[in-house]
């Protein structure tokens, strides 16, 4: 398994429904609101680092108010 954490930065106002879309991606466990330099952090666990890409390049940069991710991979 592998987790990843995806840093997101995205138009504040909409951190209620971005959450929700974000969380309703296949391999997305959790989604946050966040303090700080980005405004939400997600948790995926999935199966391979390919479908990390997927679903940080694919699924939630397309999603409107997202502005920028940074995806971090756990080494444990």
């Amino acid at each position: 398994m592998v987790t990843a954490f995806i840093m997101i930065k995205a138009n504040t106002g909409e951190a209620d429904r971005l959450r929700d879309n974000i969380e309703s991606i296949d391999g997305v466990q959790s989604a946050h609101i966040v303090a700080g330099d980005v405004d939400l952090i997600a948790k995926a666990v999935v199966e391979t680092p390919a479908e990390v890409k997927e679903i940080a390049a694919t699924h939630i940069q397309t999603i409107a108010g997202i502005e920028d991710t940074q995806t971090y991979i756990a080494m444990d």
